[in-house]
């Protein structure tokens, strides 16, 4: 599946949808790429446990992604948490991650990199009971106008079947490969709010 370039609209995640806003009106000029001390979006602790931030190592197919800060969600998600804290940061995401997850999420990043636009991508998934969860990546890039130095992701999982459990949800052990079914790259010329669906991650994970 290629990446389609879409308007920020695509995101359905409200809370995606605020960062995604604060970005697009961080950006100084067209064709510039904000600077990650200018990304100062309201209530961003409340975001913390859902994030992760990366120094981009390299350019273009070369360039690698060195996580410099990961949210406690994550390590649940990934199934990392006997990982030491320390140990979780100032590592490659390929290696925190493993070759086999890399593969399904690398073009994800490397399109951030390359088109100098955030990413969205919506992954089918299935937790440990068997319940459909959709997972939502959403990747905003920082830097100079013809360089990505920094990305922050945000991460967000939710189900309609209500409750499901998040532990493992993207780890190794999933029942089934996880299914992408949005690859977009989101248009840089939306510079307002746009609006949000009603209601967003109002879930029981567990």
């Amino acid at each position: 599946m290629n990446f389609r370039s879409a308007d920020p609209s695509i995101v359905r995640s409200v809370k995606q949808r605020e960062l995604l806003n604060v970005w697009l009106r961080a950006i100084a000029r067209p064709g510039s790429l904000p600077r990650a001390e200018d990304f100062q979006p309201e209530h961003i602790q409340d975001e913390m446990p859902d994030l992760m931030r990366f120094d981009v190592i390299g350019s273009g197919d070369l360039a690698r992604f060195l996580i410099t800060y990961e949210g406690t969600r994550l390590t649940t998600v990934y199934d990392s948490e006997a990982v030491d804290p320390l140990d979780r940061i100032n590592r490659f995401l390929d290696d925190a991650i493993g070759p086999k997850r890399y593969q399904r999420v690398y073009q994800s990043y490397h399109a951030c990199v390359t088109g100098k636009r955030p990413t969205y991508s919506v992954a089918s998934v299935y937790d440990r009971q068997g319940r459909q969860v959709s997972y939502e990546r959403l990747l905003l890039p920082f830097g100079r106008p013809d360089t990505v130095e920094q990305i922050v992701g945000s991460y967000k999982a939710i189900s309609i079947d209500g409750g499901f459990q998040i532990r493992g949800l993207m780890g190794l052990d999933v029942q089934a490969e996880p299914e992408v079914i949005v690859r977009a790259l989101i248009d840089r010329d939306t510079a307002g709010p746009t609006p949000g669906p009603a209601g967003d991650d109002v879930i029981e994970m567990v």
